[in-house]
């Protein structure tokens, strides 16, 4: 069991008593009584319908072919200190306006239906634009709603039950003079914690205790709860701080993002920090539809009148004391711990070490204090001398088990892909030549899923870290044969490091393998040099002193540590948008937009259980059933009352081919094609035109026959379905029970845009005698035999890919600095 039930607590709050004065213990799910607390763990243990954890999927995860795979649990993390207390949706039916709720779940709203106008009109629409909404004609013709102007509908919302509450404070900056008043936008971290750490939507994917797992003997690192890190903190190895026994960690991941979140407000700025906890499974927290990550704050940025060269080391002081404040009862709570009910209504005592903080290298240098200091003009140039920041208070100094060194995880979006994109595309930009890049980049097959860069690179200021990821999947062989090979090998290096950094999970030897495609890098990178690719605005550079590829050289410690890097990503929060002309009333104004955005959000989903008398309770579903990924609160509604699934938005779940597609022989891959053909019952002459392929009547028949020679002059000249694309859907290579997104093939007839048709590559499993192996093809048409005339036999019954195979000219140990193939039709 992940966790276990403390057998010395006796309180009535953890039990009730039966009729007959016995003590009873009622399950948290299912609500049977035992006498017996180790009764009713024998039961949670046994019963997956009511087990009381939710097993991590890393101890879920079957072992590969050939593969040993076990886990193991900390021995003593996570106890259960009460049952049937309220999570954080059955905290709202404490609400003051419950009773009325009773009979009219939407209340103070008239129903379902003027609800839902109220959530659009709050959404997308300003104070403004609702009172001329309302006083439109046709809505004073219509049923009425029972809010008839913009303040009262305000009214309403703020009537409804809310989260952890926003509030501004002015922070002083004494002897310093501000150009505007200095307020701090904020609310409780630890309230938000415990809002997260209860939040239903998540009873699936939450983990409350460190594990190890081994794979060949070796440890496995992936969520945080499996690294290193945990367990140190939960046995206090390292810092001699023993936690007390059966604690639960709730790990605290805070990030911050520098773009302005304020407009049209005289200058005002106000950067957004962002909470979450690392009990929440990884590539949940990573989508910004989870809304696994909440807001805790908008710092302030002010105007110092000073000379300008103490204005950031008083920005600095300015936020780290309003980070002091925000998490004061954050710290309090990794020091002495906090009582905290998770989804289930079980009640757990938290500790809240901070184990991540991800932003970018300027904000990772003003968090661990390094660049300016309270006497400013004393003692600036002695902190520059040292490499100090000059704050010498900063908010983690007094947070138990907070490292600046630990805490401040490597970040691929800022460390890596901005790193390529900063430098690695610019060296190459300046030995290929912009314009050559250019061509080589619009050269490239168009296809589906991949952005194709028509205007090339070379003008390209921004991207998204997708649009990163294409650039670097073609980089290599796009400036192969231009530049020195020694160049390539460095530049492919590099992209093969930057690959490997984002896998979910880590092995000692998968660290080793990364480490030594950065290792491989350093050693041909003086090529880059001797090409003069590196260059500043005096000329070429003749070092590579560049902090982000410093970092890069810490992955291989922070993986044991923390876990995958993959999962402290800063790109997965949606920030604060919307905003007022009336400065003078601003702050407050942000209160109340922040407070109606999320009750509205959280109400929505409360009153659907409420209004269909649903449990306010996410069962525990434990047995191994993952198959396809999808967004946690959609995929609870689908289980509950997939009939109201429309009315929530979120990512559109993948769908799964292999439930009803067409398979390959082995099972490993599904295909999918529409019903209606794109060319219906034609001859293989016309196909032959059409496509340009004059040898395909002569191979259709020579393929029949090979297939059954009694068939070929019956079914010579059938007529034929072709289709322009059909999908293609492969299991994950990391993760083999999920099934990834399918991908789109296409095989389209030449036409006045593509005279040679566009077609995509695929790679075959050849199984025939003589051809074991992979082989790469061209699709070039998609058909099947018309069912229109005779029966097809079941041979001739399916879908059928004429392709052309490319011919392997070099191999990728004939060219080590791009190790790939090399083809051609």
């Amino acid at each position: 069991m992940a966790s276990n039930v403390e057998e010395g607590f006796t309180s009535d709050e953890m039990f009730f008593r039966a009729g007959d004065g016995t003590s009873q213990y009622p399950c948290p799910t299912c609500s049977t009584p035992f006498v017996k607390v180790e009764e009713l763990c024998t039961h949670l243990t046994d019963d997956p319908q009511c087990n009381a954890v939710p097993i991590p999927h890393a101890l879920r995860q079957p072992a590969g072919p050939g593969e040993e795979r076990m886990g193991r649990y900390h021995t003593k993390s996570g106890s259960i200190y009460g049952f049937q207390r309220p999570n954080t949706f059955e905290r709202m039916k404490a609400h003051d306006y419950e009773s009325a709720r009773e009979h009219n779940v939407y209340y103070p709203f008239s129903g379902r239906e003027e609800w839902e106008l109220a959530k659009f009109l709050i959404e997308n629409l300003n104070q403004g634009q609702i009172s001329r909404f309302l006083k439109l004609l046709w809505v004073k013709t219509r049923q009425q709603p029972t809010f008839k102007t913009a303040p009262q509908l305000l009214t309403f919302m703020d009537a409804l039950p809310k989260g952890p509450q926003w509030r501004c404070t002015t922070i002083e900056t004494d002897g310093y003079v501000t150009m505007h008043p200095v307020h701090l936008i904020w609310r409780d971290a630890l309230e938000v914690t415990k809002h997260i750490f209860g939040n239903l939507i998540f009873a699936n994917d939450m983990e409350f205790d460190p594990y190890e797992i081994f794979v060949d003997g070796e440890r496995e690192y992936g969520e945080w709860m499996s690294s290193s890190r945990a367990h140190d903190i939960q046995a206090c190895i390292i810092f001699y701080d023993e936690l007390p026994r059966g604690a639960t960690i709730v790990p605290i991941v805070l990030a911050s993002d520098k773009t302005p979140v304020t407009r049209h407000t005289g200058g005002l700025e106000m950067h957004p920090t962002f909470l979450t906890i690392a009990n929440i499974r990884s590539d949940i927290r990573m989508k910004a539809t989870a809304h696994a990550w909440s807001c805790i704050a908008y710092m302030p940025i002010p105007q110092f009148i000073c000379n300008p060269e103490f204005s950031s080391l008083l920005q600095a002081r300015v936020w780290h004391r309003c980070m002091d404040i925000v998490c004061m009862n954050l710290k309090e709570a990794a020091a002495v711990g906090a009582s905290m009910v998770d989804p289930l209504g079980l009640l757990r005592y938290g500790f809240t070490p901070l184990v991540a903080y991800t932003a970018d290298l300027p904000e990772q240098q003003m968090v661990s204090c390094r660049i300016d200091p309270w006497k400013v003009q004393e003692f600036q140039e002695a902190a520059k001398a040292s490499h100090l920041s000059g704050v010498q208070l900063p908010f983690w100094r007094d947070w138990r088990f907070a490292d600046p060194a630990i805490f401040l995880a490597p970040e691929l979006l800022h460390t890596c892909h901005k790193f390529f994109f900063d430098h690695i595309l610019k060296w190459c930009k300046e030995v290929v030549g912009a314009d050559e890049l250019d061509t080589r980049f619009r050269s490239q097959h168009k296809r589906i899923g991949t952005r194709h860069f028509g205007q090339g690179v070379s003008h390209v200021s921004q991207m998204t870290g997708r649009e990163h990821r294409d650039i670097q999947r073609t980089i290599v062989p796009t400036i192969a044969g231009v530049v020195d090979p020694d160049f390539v090998r460095a530049v492919r290096a590099m992209v093969d490091f930057i690959y490997k950094a984002q896998a979910p999970t880590f092995t000692p030897t998968s660290i080793a393998d990364m480490t030594s495609s950065l290792q491989e890098f350093h050693k041909f990178k003086h090529a880059i040099l001797r090409a003069e690719a590196r260059r500043g605005t005096s000329g070429p550079i003749e070092h590579f002193e560049i902090p982000k590829l410093e970092l890069l050289a810490s992955f291989a410690r922070a993986i044991p540590q923390l876990g995958s890097i993959i999962q402290f990503t800063a790109d997965c929060k949606n920030p604060f948008e919307r905003t007022s002309h009336q400065r003078a009333t601003f702050t407050q104004q942000v209160i109340h937009l922040l407070d109606r955005e999320e009750t509205a959000r959280q109400f929505d989903l409360y009153a659907l259980l409420r209004s269909n008398d649903m449990s306010l309770n996410n069962l525990i579903v434990n047995e191994f059933d993952e198959v396809v990924d999808m967004d946690p609160m959609l995929g609870w509604i689908m289980r509950v009352a997939p009939e109201e699934l429309s009315r929530f938005q979120g990512p559109r779940p993948v769908c799964n081919h292999f439930l009803k597609g067409l398979l390959s022989e082995d099972s490993r891959v599904a295909f999918h094609i529409t019903v209606s053909s794109d060319h219906t019952n034609k001859t293989a002459p016309f196909l032959a035109r059409l496509y340009q392929l004059p040898d395909f009547p002569l191979t259709l028949r020579s393929f029949i026959e090979s297939v059954n020679p009694t068939l070929a002059t019956r079914f010579q000249n059938q007529l034929l379905n072709v289709w322009n694309k059909f999908r293609i859907q492969l299991h994950s290579m990391l993760r083999p029970r999920l099934v990834m997104p399918s991908q789109q093939v296409q095989a389209y007839p030449p036409s006045t845009n593509y005279p040679c048709g566009n077609c995509d590559a695929v790679l075959l499993q050849m199984h025939s005698e003589g051809e074991e192996g992979e082989n790469l093809a061209q699709v070039r048409m998609v058909f099947g035999l018309s069912k229109k005339g005779p029966p097809l036999p079941a041979e001739l019954d399916q879908i059928f890919l004429y392709v052309q195979l490319f011919e392997v000219v070099a191999r990728p140990q004939d060219d080590v600095g791009v190790m790939m193939f090399r083809v051609k039709l």
